[in-house]
């Protein structure tokens, strides 16, 4: 396993932001870390790059103890932290450099981070000058430099065009096809676009750890129908597995089953033995973002 994680608590004075954390990733992985805001998402992320020490547990990084192999992890890990801390008045490639001679890397590595992250036309420039998501891309070389085995990377997309996105994202694929990257994302689309897996958390416990379509199969579905007249809420909740009815525009409904089983069946025999006509009847996935609502509500 790239990241083995071992019944991690983290307390902070009397705040427990972590309670008994468990999960492992396998390499090559794209895993998700999903959760509200205070959830202890850095928190775990600081503790499997070593800038902070769990209260209890244990956990490895590509086989190095984070208590016990500090060094040997920090080596084999590549982190992006939230609040990403660049020199502003530093050029791009003087920075990049400067972070090339720690970690005892070749120049011309420096040279292929610019060119990866899409950096080519702002190298010139001081970080200080550079938009926001220029500096992300920045944060992110610098993550890669050493070509580690393991990527760590708190909130990587903030502030990138919808242009940015498009490339850090497929950058983030391909480096998960031989790489495990731990990603952390308040925005669902980037789940759904580059992960694997996703693990959620809530008030430091985990709430679920699934790939992304077990999630979705172990959840509601819902219905959409269209009749030729107004039909009451309540007679529509007679349907088995029914969880609730929403009237969302003239007669078309809404209607949600606790269930995984296709309910159009039974929503068409249903209309068929009331005399009621179906105009139309589609299908629609519960979002990644209404599962999240309701794990972490």
């Amino acid at each position: 396993m790239s990241i083995k994680v071992e019944n991690i608590t983290k307390v902070y004075g009397q705040q427990k932001a972590l309670n008994n954390i468990s999960f492992e990733i396998s390499r090559p992985e794209i895993v998700g870390f999903l959760g509200p805001n205070g959830a202890g998402k850095s928190t775990m992320m600081k503790i499997l790059t070593t800038y902070i020490q769990p209260t209890e547990g244990q956990a490895q990084v590509n086989g190095h103890d984070i208590l016990t192999q500090t060094q040997k992890v920090q080596q084999s890990v590549g982190y992006l932290p939230e609040h990403n801390p660049l020199y502003l008045e530093q050029y791009v490639r003087e920075y990049l450099a400067f972070n090339a001679s720690v970690y005892k890397v070749d120049k011309a590595r420096v040279e292929e981070v610019i060119t990866l992250t899409g950096l080519t036309p702002e190298a010139h420039k001081t970080i200080g000058q550079l938009s926001k998501g220029y500096r992300q891309r920045v944060g992110l070389a610098n993550a890669l430099l050493h070509d580690p085995e393991v990527l760590i990377l708190d909130e990587p997309t903030t502030g990138l065009d919808p242009n940015q996105l498009i490339d850090i994202r497929q950058l983030i694929k391909n480096l998960g096809k031989d790489k495990t990257v731990f990603l952390s994302t308040h925005i669902m689309q980037e789940v759904e676009a580059m992960c694997d897996r996703v693990i959620i958390i809530n008030k430091g416990e985990i709430v679920a750890n699934k790939k992304l379509q077990e999630l979705r199969d172990g959840q509601e579905q819902i219905v959409i129908v269209e009749f030729d007249y107004r039909v009451e809420d309540a007679f529509l909740l007679k349907l088995p597995h029914v969880k609730s009815v929403k009237n969302t525009h003239d007669f078309i409904y809404e209607i949600t089953f606790s269930t995984t089983e296709d309910m159009r069946s039974h929503v068409f025999d249903f209309a068929h033995d009331n005399e009621l006509k179906i105009l139309q009847l589609n299908q629609k996935n519960a979002s990644l973002e209404s599962l999240f609502r309701e794990l972490t509500a």
